[in-house]
């Protein structure tokens, strides 16, 4: 499968889990089931972008902005960037559905967040948690 049509399929997989997310953040299943099976399937697509693409990594790859910079002139590996954060950003919008509905906030203030999840990852992470301080007095998040 071309590049392209990965990326493609990775954005839609990600797009209707986030549509699932919202509309099942009420149910406890929905993140054992979004866990278990698009960021599973982010994770295994993850692993054999890298694996097949080996080539073009290098033991000084991280240790320099440009030597980062260069790892994306491959197609595959800038997929591979892309797939990483499809996967985390929604794994945090997981956890954000997940400790809101332990510490009793509702859907609505959680919106803005969420949606700053999908488009700007640690941005959203972070006002949720300026909303959950905001609600909860507790700034550190129990991870337990």
């Amino acid at each position: 499968m071309q590049p392209e049509s990965l990326f493609s399929l990775a954005s839609t997989l990600a797009l209707v889990s986030w549509i699932l997310l919202l509309a099942f953040h009420k149910t406890m299943w929905i993140a054992k089931v979004l866990t278990g099976t698009t960021i599973a399937f982010f994770g295994i697509l993850y692993t054999w972008l890298i694996a097949t693409n080996l080539g073009s990594f290098s033991a000084d790859s991280f240790n320099s902005l440009d030597n980062v910079a260069n790892l994306f002139h491959s197609r595959e590996a800038l997929l591979a960037g892309w797939i990483h954060y499809l996967a985390f950003d929604l794994f945090t919008g997981i956890y954000i559905v997940t400790d809101a509905r332990k510490q009793g906030i509702p859907i609505w203030p959680l919106l803005p967040c969420l949606f700053f999840t999908f488009m700007f990852g640690p941005f959203g992470l972070l006002l949720y948690l300026l909303l959950r301080w905001f609600k909860s007095g507790s700034w550190f998040a129990n991870t337990e």
